[in-house]
């Protein structure tokens, strides 16, 4: 099939905060520089999702003056609060025994959504093409295997691949430099991390978690603009890492979530309901009794850390942020980390293609930087809460508070989570409570407010690597955990008519990307690609 073709200095994929800032660099370095990005949602901002604390540190130095600007970050952290939870009751660890990185007295509240839409337009009137709506469906490699580009997806597929009257075919994108930022788990990330072995001396697998949230719009009499609460405990037993986040923004509103890594061993937990049920806890219900739900959201999170970044060159290309694993877990922020990953790209880029330099040369500007220092200091934090919550708090005020992440050694992550979860006849079945539908709410309500849509009758993009895989073993064996991981109700187990055996139905409209079953899956049998561009959630604004 002939494809269009177009040609770039860089190609960037995925128009995030590390996607963005690589692109506002360069050109600052050089505005010559020919520059796209291509964002699979419909528009930048609607397939970020995050609390959001935000540091300003890569900010400021990437835009000086962003305080004259009229920029979305405007609501200053005006007090916080950490608090354990029982079921019942609730204890406040005083600020003074806090780590600096849970300390968020100057950072701000704000929606990554609408600050990645600023960036954008940032972006945009620097002379950086950005286009909505294409995704990046495959790399493009030479006969020397560089990464020459990438191939947006072919749009205009039925069900069956066939071409439907309104086929368009994907187009080439040509670039000196191919920038992959897509975020957690990209799917062309991971491909390259294999082909390229990039995790070769790595110790530790990479760790994940998923994140939810929600926005509400509470009483005005609940409502403290800047306050910021954090939480570990209830609902989540204490072999199991999580915990959960509040965020007073503007206009009433609040961000809440919570976060559960993905390492959690029992199949029957469903990390949607235990979010929900800590809803119900009495210090968040009566936060958000007689408030409205506007928004919901759920997205997976890279937790591994330093000891699990890849190595994040290839030849051509560049893999950065989020979708490397640069967030740091303690501060449970990877925004201003991942900005920095992508101005430390744009200066080796620069130098690459203007000076023949190396794009190995990334490596070392990324170890001389304060993005690495800060997360060598925060690299034992989620390890060690592989020993339980108990300990690993205390553990952690020691390696933080005590020595400030600087222990003569590095924990090391046991396995991969698709490797933790125990077969369901070893597991403790759990009963959660029936959704009430004002505090609690069930999985369709809460998709809808998503505003998740695909076009109809489009390919499947979760691909069943062994179709007969999930009947012979995953249900057998596990229960079939996806029908409960999923955030969105896209996994159900129901009976086969003809063979009378319980096998896995696929709901791929209600899929919001969040790439939890590409990432939990205990067989590795499900694979999260891009569907046909612009579909997804719409979080712009939240």
């Amino acid at each position: 099939m002939e494809r269009e073709q177009l040609e770039y200095d860089v190609v960037i994929v995925g128009a995030g905060p590390a996607g963005l800032s690589t692109a506002i660099k360069l050109k600052q370095l050089n505005s010559d520089i020919s520059v796209c990005i291509l964002e699979k949602g419909t528009e930048v901002g609607a397939h970020i999702l995050s609390g959001n604390v935000f540091e300003t540190k890569s900010l400021d130095e990437l835009i000086p003056n962003w305080k004259e600007l009229d920029s979305p970050v405007k609501t200053k952290v005006s007090s916080e609060e950490f608090l354990f939870l029982t079921k019942e009751k609730s204890f406040k660890v005083p600020n003074l025994f806090l780590p600096n990185a849970l300390q968020n007295h100057n950072n701000y509240v704000i929606s990554l959504s609408n600050f990645c839409k600023w960036l954008g337009e940032y972006a945009e009137n620097l002379g950086v093409e950005i286009f909505p709506g294409f995704a990046a469906s495959k790399v493009i490699y030479n006969d020397n295997d560089e990464v020459i580009g990438v191939q947006t997806g072919d749009m205009g597929l039925d069900s069956e691949k066939n071409k439907k009257e309104n086929f368009e075919p994907g187009i080439n994108i040509i670039g000196k430099v191919t920038v992959l930022s897509e975020g957690c788990r990209g799917h062309l990330g991971k491909e390259v991390i294999k082909k390229f072995d990039l995790n070769k001396k790595n110790k530790s697998p990479q760790q994940y978690g998923i994140g939810f949230k929600e926005v509400w719009e509470i009483k005005e009499e609940n409502h403290e603009i800047g306050k910021v609460l954090h939480s570990v405990g209830w609902p989540l037993e204490n072999d199991t890492y999580g915990g959960s986040f509040c965020y007073h923004a503007e206009n009433n509103q609040i961000y809440i979530g919570y976060v559960i890594g993905l390492d959690y061993k029992n199949p029957y937990l469903s990390p949607y309901d235990e979010f929900q049920q800590f809803k119900t806890h009495p210090v968040i219900k009566k936060l958000i009794t007689g408030g409205k739900r506007i928004s919901y959201g759920a997205r997976a999170l890279i937790e591994g850390g330093l000891q699990s970044l890849p190595q994040m060159y290839m030849p051509g290309a560049l893999i950065i942020g989020c979708n490397a694993g640069t967030l740091n877990m303690p501060k449970i922020k990877g925004s201003h980390t991942a900005m920095k990953s992508g101005i430390i790209a744009a200066d080796v880029i620069i130098e690459h293609i203007y000076n023949n330099g190396k794009l190995s040369e990334y490596e070392k500007k990324f170890r001389n930087s304060w993005v690495y220092k800060e997360l060598h200091q925060a690299r034992n934090v989620k390890p060690s809460f592989q020993w339980g919550l108990i300990p690993a708090m205390i553990f952690t005020g020691i390696d933080q508070k005590i020595f400030g992440g600087r222990l003569p050694f590095t924990l090391q992550h046991r396995h991969a989570d698709h490797e933790a979860l125990i077969p369901a006849r070893n597991a403790k079945k759990i009963d959660y409570p029936k959704y009430d539908g004002e505090i609690t709410f069930d999985k369709p309500s809460s998709v809808y407010l998503s505003g998740t849509n695909h076009t109809d009758n489009q390919p499947n993009h979760l691909l069943l690597n062994d179709r007969d895989l999930s009947t012979n073993f995953t249900i057998e064996e596990y229960d079939e955990p996806a029908q409960r991981y999923c955030p969105a109700g896209v996994y159900e187990v129901e009976l086969d008519d003809e063979t009378q055996k319980k096998v896995l139905k696929i709901n791929s409209q209600n899929c919001i990307h969040c790439k939890t079953c590409d990432i939990k899956e205990p067989s590795q049998n499900i694979e999260w690609v891009t569907p046909e561009g612009g579909g997804g959630p719409i979080y712009s604004g939240t």
